[in-house]
């Protein structure tokens, strides 16, 4: 039961936003930017990196609703989400995408632990600065949204169906222009 009267029936983090819908724009704006705006990692890639540091926050609500948005737009792959939370080292991505989710990992402790080492590895793979400037604010992001939806305690369905639903409206309509 959410800690504040939030309206009902909207789970996770929708329930604050609409809450207070002064703050839902500048964040959904963010969320339309870095995760589906112009950009050379692919929306399932820049999904991923929200949905591992959702799950290393330990943010049920957020590491699943990701997961699905990424395996829609992976399509349909729910194996690899699930390694890239579980393992991501192991997992069947790029050894680009390994050294970004490397730093988002980072991120989610603390920013200081990003070292000038773990940059030059996502460089030699392949990233550019504006990937990993996204990624760090991706996984900042995250923090900030993990920590929103689990402060306040939102009501966090545990239906994968849910989940897999919504994805397809986020993926297809965008963040804070669906229903």
């Amino acid at each position: 039961m959410p800690y504040i009267n939030l309206p009902e029936g909207l789970p996770g983090i929708r329930g604050p936003l609409a809450f207070r819908p002064e703050t839902a724009k500048p964040i959904n704006a963010l969320a339309e930017v870095l995760l589906r705006g112009p950009s050379t990692l692919t929306p399932g890639e820049r999904e991923l990196i929200a949905t591992y540091v959702s799950s290393q926050n330990d943010c049920f609500f957020c590491q699943n609703i990701h997961g699905a948005i990424a395996a829609y737009h992976l399509g349909g792959n729910e194996k690899l989400v699930a390694d890239v939370k579980q393992d991501y080292q192991g997992a069947g991505v790029s050894p680009k995408l390994k050294a970004l989710l490397a730093i988002a990992g980072k991120v989610q402790q603390s920013g200081k632990y990003v070292t000038e080492g773990d940059i030059a590895r996502a460089r030699r793979e392949g990233a550019t600065d504006l990937e990993i400037h996204d990624t760090v604010l991706i996984a900042a992001m995250f923090c900030m949204c993990n920590r929103y939806v689990d402060g306040l305690a939102t009501w966090q369905p545990d239906d994968p169906d849910m989940y897999r639903a919504r994805a397809a409206l986020t993926a297809q309509g965008g963040y804070g222009k669906t229903p």
